[in-house]
């Protein structure tokens, strides 16, 4: 996992990639910035220990509760274990609402953990206090619109990271089956092509499709070391169980699949048909 800086039990914090708070002020990466003008940062949040965005899926209303997306290992009460499936968790944790620029505009609270897992993703959801047509009201800031088809090998793409407030732009350079670190295992992950060299922070970043500018994946891991199947060393498992090692490549996870498991009012429903997120 890509490490959550910040406010974390270090019990909890796997290792990252030569970041941490004490590095030089986050600036962004205009050298890395995508061509495409309409990906920018409008609509990422900043966490205490990781990046996020505010979403929306395609059947979402304005007036609904607005959603934060993130990883599952950015979760504030630490990592979810393997198999175990969280909803409907209490919560008050606050994001930073960035504009287009990067700059922080607003302060968003959520009051409940819809979902997390690190089973076969790793993702967490909050519901936060407050609506997208009052945040379009007052700050003039869109959701970020989910995909709800599988991505494209090839795509290009930029990687969004409200907490280092930088962008990383490269390709889909294809599909794991299975990508395992330490104890968790996550299907069908999205492998960058090797520009998008993403540190510690960009944990829960959008990973948004540079044409659309829609979401299509959370950004979560790499192979920082070399090693085999470690935490913060993935590797990649075919269909017959060969392991592959990719030193220096980072993943992130799909995210089309998840607006099937939400309803009207943008409550979750995980026996929705069409609905394949892993349950309690």
């Amino acid at each position: 996992m890509k490490k959550p800086l910040g406010a974390v039990v270090t019990a909890l914090v796997l290792a990252g990639a030569g970041a941490a708070p004490a590095v030089a002020a986050p600036v962004q990466d205009t050298a890395a910035a995508p061509t495409i003008q309409a990906v920018n940062f409008a609509g990422t949040v900043s966490l205490s220990n990781c990046s996020g965005s505010v979403i929306r899926f395609p059947n979402s209303a304005d007036t609904d509760p607005a959603l934060v997306l993130t990883n599952g290992h950015c979760l504030e009460t630490g990592f979810p274990e393997p198999g175990e499936v969280i909803t409907g968790q209490s919560s008050s944790r606050t994001f930073g609402l960035l504009n287009a620029s990067a700059t922080r505009v607003a302060t968003l609270r959520a009051n409940q953990v819809v979902y997390s897992t690190m089973t076969d993703t790793d993702v967490t959801i909050y519901r936060l206090t407050t609506t997208y047509s009052a945040i379009k009201s007052s700050y003039g800031i869109s959701p970020l619109t989910v995909q709800d088809t599988h991505p494209t090998a090839g795509t290009a793409i930029t990687v969004v990271s409200g907490y280092w407030k930088r962008t990383y732009a490269c390709n889909i350079d294809g599909f794991v089956y299975r990508l395992k670190e330490g104890d968790w295992t996550w299907k069908d992950s999205v492998r960058y092509t090797s520009a998008c060299q993403t540190i510690g922070g960009t944990s829960g970043s959008p990973v948004i499709d540079n044409a659309t500018g829609k979401v299509v994946a959370v950004n979560n891991t790499g192979n920082e070391d070399g090693e085999r199947c470690t935490e913060n060393n993935p590797c990649e498992v075919d269909e017959s169980g060969n392991v592959t090692v990719r030193q220096g490549i980072n993943y992130a996870e799909e995210t089309y699949n998840i607006p099937a498991c939400f309803t009207t009012g943008n409550a979750l429903n995980l026996s929705a048909s069409g609905c394949t997120l892993p349950k309690p």
